[in-house]
């Protein structure tokens, strides 16, 4: 048997040569120098060898512990080389079933399936900030305890909303990975309820008929740049979602239909969603394009007409009439059309539903009535942009006919 001293003596030659320690291990000495440990041993009557490592950063103790390990693997009917290959297609598979690889690979699914790039943003932030402590964790191997520690991470600086909408990614990552057989349980699932619930927070938004008034008519007062002025005049009449408005283009408007046409891929939903258009909207519409704006935008950057106004251009306009966050945003127009037109009760539910472009959950309900209110629609465009300007020139408010 070898001794460490012996090994530290033995020389190379012009030939690789073997020093037997015993039971089928030995040292390969190399003609380079090298000091390589092998065991050979013998599987249904075939001789094979197995490299173990190399001396001296596996002692000799370690080899010996590797070739009795083989041993037992033979005793067992196994052979030794065939199980250390499978284990190391298993590490290589496993390296290749991350959470992040995995989270990746939904998140280049969602994109295909034409997520719109705001959505896809955010998953990616969500993979990122998960990514420290679960990130290289093979998928299938994550516990309810390991996601819980990350998201926990978000409670501690008190950003339960993130928190909620972290596990709610992650849960769709996992169901991801159960559905590509990669994984055999969801742990998102698990931790329902585990964590502090957000309170829900609302748009802030002028829903007192008096109070819109005094901002339509503080909006037709804006000294700031003209293109931002229109943005925010148009805002009331056609109470898309500030995303919707802003990045309106001019192939969309159909003047002579009356109708705006906006595409899938720049809705929530992603469905197209048509709104009427009244006269006033039209005539501010006319009256935007009168000003020859180079580019396809209706509402152009002001550092170039390539892009559309920032998403933060009309809040920042808004403050500046003197209405703070807490009173008014660009996505609280929906909500005082929603608001003041449901209290009119003059309209069906679900023609207001449809013109503020709302999901409707049931499919069944939600066929019928995609062609359905149309022409109650286009009536209450009219009246709505009527009782606008009848607001903003100090006249009639509505009060409540509810039951009507």
């Amino acid at each position: 048997m070898l001794t460490a001293v012996q090994i530290k003596t033995l020389k190379p030659r012009e030939k690789a040569y073997k020093v037997a320690d015993g039971a089928g291990l030995y040292l390969l000495v190399n003609p380079n120098g090298s000091l390589l440990w092998r065991v050979k041993f013998r599987f249904h009557g075939i001789e094979k060898k197995m490299a173990l490592g190399r001396y001296p950063d596996m002692s000799l103790r370690e080899a010996r512990e590797k070739r009795d390990e083989a041993r037992e693997y033979l005793e067992q009917g196994v052979d030794p080389v065939a199980h250390r290959k499978q284990e190391r297609l298993k590490a290589e598979a496993a390296a290749r079933t991350t959470f992040r690889v995995v989270a990746d690979e939904f998140i280049a699914k969602m994109e295909i399936e034409g997520k719109a790039p705001a959505t896809l943003k955010k998953m990616r932030w969500f993979r990122d900030v998960l990514d420290p402590k679960i990130g290289n964790r093979p998928i299938k191997d994550i516990t309810a305890h390991e996601l819980l520690r990350a998201l926990k991470r978000f409670e501690q600086k008190e950003h339960y909303e993130s928190a909620t909408r972290a596990r709610a990614f992650s849960g769709r990552v996992f169901r991801y990975a159960v559905a590509t057989l990669r994984a055999q349980h969801n742990p998102a699932d698990i931790l329902r309820g585990a964590l502090v619930s957000p309170k829900v927070k609302h748009h802030a938004a002028i829903l007192k008929p008096e109070k819109v008034g005094e901002l339509l008519r503080a909006i037709d007062g804006y000294g700031g740049r003209i293109e931002t002025r229109f943005a925010l005049q148009l805002a009331p009449h056609v109470y898309l979602r500030p995303g919707e408005l802003r990045k309106a283009k001019w192939d969309e408007i159909d003047f002579e239909a009356a109708i705006w046409r906006v595409p899938a891929e720049r809705t929530k939903m992603r469905k197209p969603h048509v709104f009427p258009l009244s006269k006033q909207s039209l005539n501010l519409l006319q009256d935007l394009r009168a000003l020859g704006n180079r580019g396809d935008y209706l509402f152009p950057a002001n550092s170039s007409w390539l892009k559309p106004i920032c998403e933060n251009t009309l809040n920042i306009a808004i403050r500046r009439m003197g209405f703070t966050s807490s009173e008014m945003t660009s996505h609280g127009f929906r909500s005082t059309a929603s608001t003041l037109l449901n209290e009119s009760g003059l309209w069906h539910p679900d023609a207001i539903e449809r013109s503020l472009a709302h999901r409707e959950r049931d499919s069944v309900r939600a066929a019928y009535h995609r062609g359905a209110h149309w022409d109650e629609r286009v009536r209450m465009a009219q009246w709505w942009s009527n009782y606008l300007c009848r607001l903003r020139d100090g006249a009639e408010v509505i009060h409540p006919m509810f039951g009507t």
